[in-house]
C-alpha cells in the first residue's frame, strides 16, 4: 500500500512539475528570446556540476533513513541529519562567492553571445550562483524523506514550489521587467523557501530530540559509502553533463538555446523515471538490510519491466513526432524544425539511460559504490574524445549523436558488470526479457508511427492522436507479454474491487 501511494504521489508530482515545466517555456521565450533561454538552460548545467560538491551526502542519507525506517528507529539518524546540515549551509554560502567570483570569466570567455552584453550575462550568472546556494540544501532533506518514504510529503511541497516558481516568474517577466537578471532574482527567493519548507517537513518527520549537535562520528559511519558515491556523483555528472558543457563552449548561445530546448522536452521523461527510482532505492536498501533476496530479484525485474514498457514507448512518440510537439508548444515552425532531430537522438539516449536506474539502485542499496564508479569511467573514455569531434564537426546535432552512443555503451557494458558481482545470473534475462521485448515492440511501433502515419499528409493532431494510439497499445501488448507485470496488475484490480464491494 505504501508503495503504490509513494508512485502515486510520484507521478503526479512528476507529470505536474513537467506539464508546468513545458507550459512556461513559450512564455520564456516570447519575453526573455532564444539567448537569455540559453542562460537558462547554461544555469542547468551549472546546477548539476555543483551536485559534486554534495560529496554522496544526500544518497547517504537516504540509504541511512531507510535502513533506519527498516529496524524501526527512524529517529536515530537525527545526529546524522543535523550534521550534514551544518555541512550543507557551509557550503551553500561558497558556492554562491565561488560562482560570484567567476562570473565575469564566465561571461567573457565561456559564453557567446550575440544580443546579449557581457554585463549582462555575467549579472546573471552571478544570480546563478544565488539560485544554486539556495536551492543547494534541499537535495539533503529530498533525501531524509524519501528514506523514510514520505514522498506524499515532499511531492506535496514540490508541486506548491514549482507553481509558485513558474507562474510567478512569467507575471514578473509580463508586468514588472522582462529580463533575465528579474527572472533569477524570483528563483532565488523561492528556492530559499523551498529549502527552508523541506528541512521543517524532515525534521518534523525524524523528530529532533533536544541534545542532537554536530558530531563527527556521526560522519564517520557513512563517510566510505559517502566516499564512494562522491567518486560516482563526480562520473555520473561528466557522463550526463558532458554534452551540455562542451556544447555551451564550442556552438554560440542561440544553438546552444536550441539544444536546451530540446533537453526540457526530453527531460519530461524523468516524470517516468524519478518516481520508480525514488521508490526502487529505499525498497531495495530496506530488502539488502533484511537479506531478503529472492523477494529483491523479484521486485527488480518487476520494476525494470514496468519502466521499460512505459518510458520506451513514450520516448518513441517523442522521436517521431518531435517536430509536431514542438511546433504546436511554441508555434515557431522554424525553431521545431531545428530542435526535432535534437530531440529524437535524446530522447533514443534517455529512454536508455533511464532504464538502467534500476540497476544503479541495486549497486547503491548493496553500497558497492565502486562498480557506477567503474562503468561511468570506462564509458567516459570513449564520450570524452567522442564527444569533442562530433561537436566540433556538426554542432548542436553532434553533442546529441555522442548521447545516443554513450547510452548504448551504458547499458550493454553497466548490466554485464553489475550482474558479474550483484545478483549474479540475472542479467542475460534482464536484457532480453525485462528490457528486450518492450524494446522490440516499441521498435515496431516507431517503424509504422514513421512511415504510415508521420510520413501521411494527415492534420497535426491525427498525427499525434494515432500515434499516441499505438504508443498505449505497445504499453498493453507488453503488459500482456509479461506474467509478473500481469499478475501485479490484477492483484491491484482485485484489491480495489473487493474494497469497493466491502
Amino acid at each position: 500500500m505504501t508503495l503504490s501511494r509513494n508512485l502515486l504521489a510520484g507521478l503526479i508530482n512528476s507529470i505536474w512539475t513537467a506539464v508546468v515545466g513545458l507550459a512556461v517555456v513559450p512564455f520564456y521565450l516570447k519575453y526573455l528570446g532564444i539567448e537569455a533561454y540559453g542562460l537558462v538552460g547554461f544555469f542547468s548545467t551549472m546546477q548539476a556540476l555543483f551536485q559534486i560538491l554534495d560529496l554522496g551526502l544526500a544518497p547517504t542519507m537516504n540509504r541511512e533513513v531507510a535502513r533506519h525506517s527498516a529496524l524501526g528507529n527512524l529517529s536515530g539518524s537525527g545526529k546524522l541529519l543535523h550534521t550534514l546540515t551544518v555541512i550543507y549551509w557551509s557550503l551553500a554560502a561558497a558556492i554562491a562567492l565561488s560562482i560570484f567570483v567567476a562570473a565575469p570569466f564566465i561571461a567573457r570567455d565561456w559564453l557567446h553571445s550575440r544580443n546579449l552584453t557581457s554585463d549582462v550575462v555575467a549579472q546573471a550568472v552571478m544570480l546563478m550562483g544565488l539560485i544554486v546556494a539556495c536551492r543547494w540544501p534541499i537535495a539533503l532533506y529530498l533525501g531524509t524523506l524519501m528514506g523514510a518514504q514520505r514522498l506524499m510529503v515532499s511531492s506535496t511541497i514540490n508541486i506548491a514550489i514549482v507553481t509558485i516558481a513558474n507562474g510567478g516568474a512569467i507575471c514578473l517577466l509580463a508586468f514588472v521587467s522582462p529580463t533575465i537578471q528579474a527572472f533569477f532574482l524570483w528563483q532565488a527567493a523561492v528556492g530559499l523557501a523551498y529549502a527552508l519548507t523541506m528541512r521543517l517537513a524532515a525534521w518534523k518527520i525524524i523528530g529532533k530530540a533536544a541534545d542532537i549537535r554536530f558530531d563527527l562520528d556521526a560522519l564517520k559511519h557513512v563517510w566510505v559509502f559517502s566516499a564512494g558515491m562522491t567518486g560516482v556523483a563526480l562520473s555520473a555528472l561528466a557522463f550526463t553533463q558532458l554534452d551540455k558543457v562542451l556544447l555551451s563552449r564550442i556552438i554560440g548561445l542561440g544553438a546552444f538555446g536550441e539544444y536546451a530546448l530540446a533537453t526540457v522536452v526530453v527531460n519530461s521523461l524523468a516524470l517516468l523515471i524519478m518516481p520508480l527510482f525514488n521508490i526502487v532505492y529505499p525498497h531495495f536498501s530496506a530488502l539488502v538490510a533484511k537479506g531478503s533476496t529472492q523477494e529483491l530479484i523479484g521486485f527488480y525485474h518487476l520494476g525494470t519491466r514496468f519502466l521499460a514498457t512505459t518510458l520506451f514507448p513514450i520516448a518513441m512518440l517523442m522521436a517521431v513526432f518531435g517536430e509536431e510537439l514542438v511546433g504546436l508548444w511554441t508555434g515557431n515552425r522554424v525553431t521545431a524544425t531545428h530542435v526535432a532531430p535534437l530531440i529524437a537522438l535524446l530522447a533514443m539516449g534517455s529512454a536508455a539511460n533511464g532504464v538502467m536506474q534500476i540497476p544503479y539502485a541495486l549497486q547503491l542499496a548493496y553500497g558497492v559504490t565502486r562498480l557506477p564508479l567503474m562503468i561511468n569511467g570506462m564509458i567516459l573514455v570513449v564520450m570524452i574524445p567522442t564527444t569533442i569531434f562530433l561537436a566540433v564537426t556538426y554542432g548542436a546535432l553532434g553533442g546529441a549523436i555522442a548521447w545516443l552512443i554513450s547510452q548504448v555503451m551504458y547499458v550493454l557494458l553497466g548490466i554485464w558488470m553489475t550482474h558479474r558481482r550483484l545478483l549474479i545470473g540475472i542479467g542475460g534475462r534482464w536484457l532480453l526479457h525485462d528490457v528486450g521485448i518492450p524494446l522490440g515492440l516499441t521498435i515496431l511501433t516507431g517503424i509504422v508511427c514513421e512511415y504510415a502515419i508521420h510520413d501521411s499528409d494527415h492534420a497535426t493532431y491525427f498525427k499525434l492522436i494515432c500515434g499516441g494510439a499505438l504508443a498505449l497499445l505497445t504499453m498493453l501488448l507488453s503488459l500482456a507479454l509479461s506474467p509478473a507485470l500481469r499478475t501485479a496488475a490484477l492483484s491491484r484490480f482485485e484489491k480495489k474491487r473487493f474494497a469497493l464491494e466491502a
